[in-house]
């Protein structure tokens, strides 16, 4: 192939030795990180395999309590910021206030990936460095934080997707509002990949309903969920489970009580591993309230895992949850959003066999493959090479 090789050996055959690929990845959640989110399981799950490959890849990632710099799979992770970064906010500043040093001083690299990064974005890291750089996009909700604010943060993501020549998302839905805003840019869909080990879990009917997400009222959508339990968790035999942490706990667990449902809902914290694998292969439905997504990875983690889905029919999501694996109810609509919970809880022979479909929708989100993708993606920004009438790259396609 043209561009970068991946590694030494890509040209051994030719007898010359050429470095390897060095990428300086901004991704501002760290795995390890607790309560981290999706983003930082794609930073995870590409970069370690690119890591395997040969590619030098250093993250700089945010700071927050008790967080170490050092290699892990063999990526360096460095964290970036003012102070030790106690909550969000101190996080997000200080990362912003500290990057465009620390990656002016990192002369060494080959490629810049800019992960997009909540409320704003991008930081439109193409104007303060002269490597190449592409965006990586699992975010783009800017529009819902100038509501949320009141401040005009979707005027500053529009500015800054337009310095961006090269990008990659995770949907076409997001890779059609990408282009919305900067018509001449060059995007490669890659999606996200899931666990291998969920494909593992026991099939069969939990009892109870499970929510997964960061815990913000507005963008997940919670309030909406909570609203639609309220309306039908007296004739159903389980109860609702929601998993994550985030801004708005404190508000969603008050809403609970004020919806006089406090007793049918568990709050159970941030999940990961086994125990999140558990607890979507042990339930009998997964809901995703979600006003807005780029993706929908709880979607496909809950297919994989055999659960069948209700979600919102909004972008991303319904390219992610096909009809006979669950159920899309018309957007926001808190009765619709019950009526199919309700619907679906009682339905025995659609769940199994959803379940079923499912996880063989699921199966075509392989990690190794979309790495495989992405260095792909990754070495033809690399050296500069734009072909305009290059098709996106989008191996999730064969689950349609």
């Amino acid at each position: 192939m043209n561009g970068v090789p991946l590694h030494r050996g890509a040209a051994a055959s030719a007898g010359t030795e050429s470095p390897a690929l060095r990428v300086l990845h901004l991704g501002f959640e760290d795995p390890l990180m607790p309560g981290a989110g999706g983003g930082s399981v794609r930073t995870r799950e590409i970069n370690r395999r690119l890591a395997a490959d040969g590619v030098q890849v250093t993250v700089l990632t945010t700071r927050y309590p008790g967080c170490v710099d050092g290699v892990r799979e063999g990526v360096r992770y460095e964290h970036v910021g003012i102070g030790r970064g106690g909550n969000r906010w101190t996080r997000l500043l200080g990362y912003v206030a500290a990057l465009p040093a620390a990656v002016g001083a990192r002369r060494d690299v080959d490629l810049v990936v800019e992960d997009f990064l909540p409320p704003f974005s991008s930081m439109a890291v193409p104007l303060w460095t002269r490597r190449p750089v592409v965006g990586m996009v699992q975010w783009l909700h800017a529009r819902e934080k100038s509501r949320q604010y009141r401040l005009p943060l979707h005027l500053v993501e529009r500015a800054a997707v337009r310095t961006h020549r090269r990008l990659i998302t995770v949907s076409q839905g997001t890779a059609e509002r990408l282009r919305q805003m900067n018509p001449g840019v060059h995007i490669d869909v890659i999606g996200n990949g899931v666990d291998a080990a969920l494909f593992d879990e026991p099939p069969g009917l939990g009892r109870d309903v499970l929510c997964i997400g960061r815990l913000e009222l507005e963008g997940k959508g919670i309030d909406l969920l909570l609203r639609a339990w309220a309306q039908v968790c007296d004739r159903i035999g389980g109860d609702l489970v929601v998993a994550g942490t985030g801004p708005d706990d404190v508000r969603a667990r008050e809403l609970a009580r004020r919806l006089a449902i406090a007793d049918r809902v568990r709050f159970v914290g941030w999940v990961s591993g086994a125990d999140k694998a558990r607890l979507l292969g042990g339930s009998r439905l997964v809901v995703v309230p979600s006003r807005a997504e780029t993706f929908g990875m709880v979607a496909v983690e809950a297919l994989a895992a055999g659960t069948p889905v209700v979600a919102f029919d909004i972008p991303c999501l319904r390219e992610v949850v096909p009809p006979d694996c669950g159920r899309l109810v018309p957007a926001f609509e808190v009765g619709a959003l019950g009526t199919a919970i309700l619907d679906l809880y009682g339905d025995e022979a659609f769940l199994r066999s959803a379940g079923a479909r499912g996880r063989a929708f699921a199966s075509c989100y392989d990690w190794d493959r979309l790495a495989a993708d992405q260095a792909h993606a990754y070495r033809a920004a690399a050296s500069q090479q734009v072909d305009r009438h290059l098709h996106p790259v989008h191996r999730s396609a064969g689950c349609r």
